[in-house]
């Protein structure tokens, strides 16, 4: 602690200064049982598959060893399945922001006929849905089963984000910019692309994260509509691997690591959650000063 925070500190009354030490106990604690499992979970992949089965692995690697990404990569419906999440979440997400944003700048549009009963019919949506089963006959008469566009089209507008979008638009970007576009013969579809899509980085960048997320971790979709599994993301390859046990040793490791077919799996599974969790973690970073811009609009009124 330097000495100009010593001195602030010092400066706080004790109750003060029993809540700081309280709270740096509570989050320290909260850091630990979030960041355990997660260092856990990479040095075991790291270790070998002797160490991981006898729980030798605590904290950091025992006998290191790159098996279980050796593995991963040498298996084609892992790489398969990965390249197909890229795919469902890089289109997936590029819908959501488009139809979000569109969305929500004709609704913040004053000027709008209809506009509060358009709000009501999406927020409606939030609370009452159709169920899943007259949402897989939509989806069958659609012909949308089995296909990638089952993955990315449904959710397409989230309903949470257009709100948070409308939001955005109605408090950071003022009617008065509007009406002195207007004024020099700027369209609506040139004022949404040349202003209001600069000025709100902030919220796409949070509408962006929540979407990629969300189709980076989808699975419960590729469940119930795919059956080709040339299709399958990666999700759906871990949940066999995690949940119903259907990892074939023999197609992922080399002849004479057939013997270790238990170790194998075990190191491979841990594999497998890093590289399915690295992008995501990866691209957080570049938009966290988005991010927290965006998660604070409409906290503040005035």
């Amino acid at each position: 602690m330097s000495e100009t925070t010593q001195k602030k500190f010092a400066s706080h009354p004790t109750s003060d200064k029993i809540y700081y030490i309280i709270s740096g106990f509570v989050l320290a604690f909260v850091l630990v049982a979030v960041a355990y499992p997660l260092i856990y979970v990479l040095s075991a992949s790291f270790s070998s598959g002797s160490a991981v089965s006898s729980g030798q692995v605590l904290l950091w690697p025992v006998d290191f060893s790159l098996e279980g990404y050796q593995a991963v990569f040498r298996n084609s419906d892992i790489l398969l399945a990965y390249g197909n999440t890229l795919l469902y979440t890089v289109l997936g997400t590029a819908i959501n922001v488009s139809v979000v944003m569109t969305c929500a700048y004709a609704l913040s549009r004053k000027g709008l006929r209809g506009r509060n009963l358009f709000m009501f019919l999406f927020v409606f949506t939030m609370f009452f849905s159709g169920g899943l089963i007259p949402f897989y006959i939509l989806m069958k008469d659609l012909s949308l089963l089995n296909t990638m566009w089952a993955m990315v089209l449904p959710g397409a507008l989230s309903v949470y984000n257009m709100i948070i979008a409308r939001t955005f638009i109605q408090s950071t970007i003022p009617d008065e910019l509007l009406e002195a576009a207007n004024m020099d013969g700027c369209s609506d579809a040139r004022f949404f692309f040349s202003f209001v899509l600069p000025l709100s980085k902030a919220v796409i960048a949070v509408i962006a994260l929540f979407s990629a997320v969300g189709h980076w971790n989808a699975y419960f979709n590729a469940l119930m509509f795919l059956n080709d599994r040339s299709l399958y993301p990666i999700q759906i390859i871990l949940r066999e691997i995690l949940i119903m046990n259907q990892v074939d040793v023999t197609m992922l490791i080399d002849p004479e690591l057939q013997m270790a077919n238990a170790q194998a799996a075990a190191v491979l599974k841990y594999a497998l959650i890093v590289v399915a969790t690295v992008p995501i973690l990866c691209v957080y970073p570049f938009i966290q000063k988005y991010f927290v811009k965006g998660v604070m609009i409409g906290s503040l009124k005035g």
